[in-house]
């Protein structure tokens, strides 16, 4: 075989159509099903536990701070492997990395149904990181390769699918099977598309051969460098709260760990001939405004799915199962929108249309920022409405921006960074929305104290109420007062975190509208297109 046939077949995608052609073979639009599947099952392992990690951490038997370890080892570890994937699937060949990555997310996913104790819940679920974040990014990196400009539209709304809905989905299907049938189908739910996925990837995508010769010229340093300073930040992000932060000798450690590592990664990255990722993308105008605003889409995206089931929790004492009714609002909805957006971008300028996503979130995060200890599902639904409307506006027209004039040949480092930046968004807020919201419990607690004095007579005549419910219930005098005592501080504690919850909701919404406001300095973007001078 000539250099010339052995380049043009290792070049080849699935059934990758003529550019001169819009048409695109059945085989390829089920290969990009294919790779929507393990993107959508990828996504929804990040959220799926949110709503069962009582049960879980109960039935392994970890404190609520040793089992947000949970998260963190699959967020860290998926953070790794994400920026990896465009270059090994070209050593290893999409196919076959795709095949053998899908298998062992299964067997992760099996283990950690099986994990008898935190250790080993936190190394299976890394496993499933590492293996679960190689399908985000191959899933958009496929679209952007095999589909013509004219059909990226509906391939980039099925992955929008996968970005918006999974997280909004996850806490429901995990509150409804941890209900229904136990947390550890948490896990098995991956079984079926797993093995569907599998089988697609084995027939819709063409074998190609190895390209082992490429490790000899693998950027190793900044190999090594990323994964040590991603995943140092990772750590110092989702653990900082519980370890307060530098008061921890550890957090500080890492913290200097993840400072030397990034910058000397960066350093790397734009100096090597070869680099791993291309970090040049972010000098482009419509890259890197994008990439930031995936940055605010992962804290509004992550950080609303983890405050509303948090005060869900807390404030409403929801089981898992009316938690995941709540989120329902905002992910069902979106099954029947997204399909539009193609049609949308095609006849409004896509930087407005995303600029409307983002306003839809910020303002359904607004009215979250007004709620009391009485405010369920019946008040909860309709921002959840709002948020459904804005969502699919966001993802589609963002990456259609962010990937306008990206070459085929930086496709890959594109979508790495590109959800790179999406989850480091989520991850880094939130870390903030963690501390945020126990610094503002507390400072709101202060104030209400204050304003609770034992010598206001409101207060004492509360007290006194208090104190005679308790002695009606067999307490005696000395006991019913400090109950009501009590009752009293239960309440001023529940009132600043229903405050501190509303001031999270607050930030979330202004970095959304921020980011909707910096999207209008965007190139003017055809859809499906590349960028247009304006």
């Amino acid at each position: 075989m000539s250099d010339t046939t052995r380049g043009k077949n290792q070049s080849q995608m699935p059934a990758t159509p003529s550019p001169q052609s819009n048409s695109v073979p059945l085989k390829t639009w089920i290969g990009v099903m294919g790779a929507m599947l393990g993107a959508f099952m990828a996504v929804l392992d990040i959220q799926i536990t949110n709503s069962s990690l009582q049960q879980i951490d109960g039935a392994i038997g970890a404190t609520q701070e040793e089992g947000s370890w949970i998260s963190t080892s699959y967020l860290v570890a998926e953070i790794v492997t994400i920026p990896l994937t465009g270059w090994l699937s070209q050593v290893f060949s999409v196919r076959r990395y795709l095949v053998v990555n899908s298998i062992l997310f299964l067997f992760f996913s099996i283990c950690c149904a099986w994990a008898a104790d935190l250790g080993q819940m936190v190394v299976f679920r890394a496993g499933q990181g590492f293996t679960g974040g190689v399908l985000i990014p191959m899933s958009l990196t496929i679209v952007l390769r095999t589909l013509p400009k004219a059909k990226q539209p509906i391939g980039l709304a099925m992955f929008s699918m996968t970005a918006t809905f999974a997280p909004s989905i996850g806490p429901t299907i995990g509150g409804w099977l941890t209900d229904n049938l136990g947390w550890q189908y948490n896990f098995y739910l991956n079984i079926v598309p797993g093995l569907l996925l599998i089988g697609i990837v084995l027939y819709a995508i063409d074998p190609q051969p190895l390209q082992l010769d490429k490790l000899k010229e693998g950027d190793w340093w900044g190999i090594l460098s990323m994964a040590l300073g991603l995943g140092a930040l990772e750590v110092v992000l989702e653990q900082g709260q519980e370890y307060d932060w530098f008061g921890s000798k550890a957090i500080q450690y890492l913290t200097v760990v993840a400072v030397v590592f990034i910058s000397l990664f960066i350093w790397i990255e734009l100096t090597r001939k070869k680099p791993l990722i291309n970090l040049g993308l972010l000098k482009r105008r419509n890259f890197g405004i994008s990439s930031v605003a995936g940055l605010t889409l992962g804290l509004g995206l992550y950080g609303s799915v983890y405050i509303l089931p948090l005060y869900l929790g807390l404030i409403k004492d929801y089981s898992p199962l009316q938690i995941g009714e709540v989120i329902a609002w905002s992910g069902v909805p979106q099954l029947f929108l997204i399909p539009l957006v193609p049609k949308l971008t095609q006849r409004f300028d896509i930087r407005y249309v995303a600029a409307a996503g983002f306003c839809l979130f910020a303002v359904s995060c607004f009215m979250n920022s007004n709620m009391t200890h009485d405010t369920a599902i019946q008040e909860l639904k309709w921002s959840q409405l709002v948020r459904a409307l804005g969502q699919p506006l966001m993802i589609l027209p963002l990456t259609t921006i962010a990937t306008a004039n990206i070459e085929p040949q930086q496709a890959a480092s594109a979508s790495s960074l590109f959800n790179m930046m999406r989850n480091m968004g989520g991850s880094m807020g939130i870390a903030a929305l963690k501390t945020l919201l126990t610094r503002r419990e507390q400072f709101h607690s202060q104030r209400l104290g204050e304003l609770v004095s034992s010598y206001s007579p409101q207060t004492q005549q509360r007290i006194d109420q208090l104190t005679q419910y308790f002695i009606s219930h067999g307490s005696d005098p000395n006991t019913a007062q400090n109950q009501a005592l009590q009752g009293i501080a239960n309440t001023v504690r529940r009132e600043a975190y229903v405050i501190a919850f509303n001031d999270c909701f607050y930030f979330i919404g202004i970095g959304l509208f921020v980011s909707a406001i910096a999207l209008l300095f965007c190139k003017k973007v055809k859809s499906g297109g590349g960028a247009v001078a304006h």
